[in-house]
């Protein structure tokens, strides 16, 4: 297959705060078709970023094709004997779960069992810190390559920054935004209060006006910003880019 050279370039501030443009080139498959041009060349770009960031990171066509990615490329590089996860609907489209839920061999930490008393839940959550295995999705991607989430309780922010020895994401392309700014406002204005519409046990003004009221409702599901600069240690965190929208 013919490739092209193609330029993708960031505007990155140095120690003196002064704005800095830095190219770089990827070789992206030659098609007639804008739309898959424009994907592809985006998702590299992402995947540039992230690997500049100390992030493993792989592309994937479609949610089948990320969990092929995960069990034939990431999985059988690592020692899994224990897993868990944080809430994603982009984790549950790529189908990852249901396998590793048949496979005797690994311990899986459900952390969702509605049969549970809170408290009980709670502790299981604290247990998922300590996995050999914690899969996510990410609220929004800066083409930076930094990774922007908000969290309720902090379970999932927590186990992306420090516990489970190592922690694959799966990333819909729709995530992608600008800068850190652009992926506050993707979560604040879209998806926290989609987020909160989905949960129909939640009481929050957002659920009645789609937008961030900035509430102190006892069941505000925005508590804990992080923003993962760079993937410690190195190759820590691996990030699967789909080219598909995924999740919210």
């Amino acid at each position: 297959m013919e490739h092209l050279r193609v330029k993708c370039g960031a505007f990155l501030r140095n120690h003196h705060n002064y704005l800095i443009y830095f190219d770089y080139f990827w070789y992206a498959g030659m098609t007639n078709d804008p739309f898959a041009s424009y994907w592809g060349k985006k998702l590299e770009c992402c995947k540039k970023a992230l690997e500049d960031n100390n992030f493993e990171v792989f592309i994937a066509e479609s949610a089948q094709e990320a969990s092929q990615v995960a069990f034939a490329g990431i999985l059988p590089k690592l020692q899994v004997k224990s897993v868990s996860w944080g809430d994603s609907q982009s984790l549950d489209a790529t189908g990852i779960l249901e396998k590793l839920r048949h496979d005797s061999a690994i311990k899986m930490i459900f952390t969702f069992d509605k049969s549970l008393p809170r408290e009980d839940i709670i502790e299981r959550r604290r247990q998922a810190l300590l996995v050999d295995l914690f899969l996510t999705g990410t609220n929004a991607l800066t083409e930076r390559g930094q990774l922007v989430n908000l969290d309720m309780i902090g379970n999932r922010v927590g186990a992306i920054t420090f516990g489970p020895k190592n922690v694959v994401i799966v990333v819909g392309r729709n995530k992608i935004v600008p800068d850190v700014a652009a992926a506050m406002t993707r979560i604040r204005n879209y998806a926290a209060p989609l987020n909160a519409i989905r949960h129909t046990g939640f009481k929050t003004p957002c659920q009645k006006t789609a937008a961030c009221m900035d509430c102190k409702s006892p069941d505000r599901i925005c508590n804990t910003w992080t923003i993962t600069e760079k993937s410690y240690p190195k190759g820590r965190i691996k990030v699967i880019l789909i080219n598909q929208d995924l999740g919210l």
